[in-house]
């Protein structure tokens, strides 16, 4: 069968399942899984005669979200919390990780504009940061004490106060994206510029490795947060440009809907990054090198691992599950 023949021939069943599973309207296993082995059987012929085919991506992504509906359902005694975390997200940032990696370009672009703008003009930073944050942080560097800002203020309200604004930051990116992604693209903007201007400042002043082991003591896992939270309003934005097959309605719901569970995901990550500044940066200028690298190494490479590497090995188990090659 010609693949043109093959899709026409299906379609209709495709589409049926796939907005009657998003949308909730398939409330019995038993339906759900019957239409999920259809799918994984189409999906096994159109691996088998059009291997090089795009129809293989959309049945896999079906099949994939169906499973994983069907396998949370099955494990109903486990902590629905626990399952979010587990798979629910990880799969979303799979699902989505192109909105994800732009995220990150565009942030790491604008950071990198930053760097070099204050490189060329170190007035630069005034503008961005103002002239009394300038001047207070001149003042600590003269002082011996460059990140002296983070032992401003009790343990527990800096904690509070930096953990509910770096979620604002978050959620302001995600609803931005409702705009056609220009909202959240203008976060990610002046977010990078002010990180890639605030950390030239310290090198322009020669206190550069004094900033790095504090400043990233919380900011590896801040920072990559609010850029998850940017691909977050990438996918809403997504579902409104590019509904594809479903009406724009409905396209906006089901990415509003993903793009707010990827955003939720978040919060924990955003609550460690609080914790962190503080009450561990402010002691950052008196520890060891070991001790804040080997923070720094650990919380990038938790929240890295979770949002980049984990979400391809949840996709892997479910195709081995699914008897598929990996």
């Amino acid at each position: 069968m010609r693949e043109v023949a093959f899709i026409k021939q299906n379609k209709e069943k495709w589409l049926s399942f796939e907005q009657s599973f998003f949308q909730k309207r398939m409330s019995n296993p038993d339906e759900l899984a019957s239409l999920y082995i259809e799918i994984v059987n189409d999906l096994a012929y159109a691996q088998t005669f059009y291997p090089k085919s795009k129809t293989i991506d959309y049945l896999n992504e079906l099949a994939s979200r169906a499973y994983l509906s069907i396998y949370k359902t099955q494990r109903t005694e486990q902590n629905r919390l626990f399952a979010f975390f587990r798979y629910d997200a990880p799969y979303i940032a799979f699902s989505y990780r192109k909105q994800i990696y732009y995220s990150f370009l565009i942030f790491l672009i604008f950071a990198v504009i930053g760097v070099i703008s204050n490189l060329y003009d170190d007035s630069f930073v005034r503008l961005i940061l103002g002239d009394d944050y300038v001047n207070m942080s001149k003042e600590n560097i003269a002082n011996g004490d460059p990140v002296a800002v983070y032992k401003s203020g009790s343990n527990w309200g800096s904690f509070l106060g930096i953990t509910i604004n770096n979620i604002r930051v978050a959620v302001v990116a995600f609803v931005m994206g409702i705009f056609g992604g220009v909202g959240t693209f203008y976060m990610l903007m002046q977010n990078g510029i002010m990180v890639g201007t605030f950390q030239s400042m310290f090198y322009n002043e020669g206190v550069m490795w004094e900033s790095v082991r504090g400043i990233w003591i919380h900011g590896a896992m801040e920072i990559f947060a609010i850029c998850i939270a940017g691909g977050a309003g990438l996918i809403l934005a997504k579902g409104i440009l590019f509904p594809g097959t479903y009406s724009r309605y409905t396209s906006f719901r089901q990415h509003f809907k993903e793009g707010l569970q990827l955003l939720l995901s978040t919060l924990p990550f955003f609550i460690a990054a609080g914790f962190l500044e503080g009450f561990v940066t402010r002691y950052s200028n008196v520890m060891p090198n070991a001790v804040s690298v080997g923070i720094i190494l650990v919380t990038f490479g938790l929240i890295f691992y979770y949002y980049i590497i984990y979400p391809f090995r949840i996709n892997a188990k479910l195709k081995i599950q699914r008897n598929e090659p990996v």
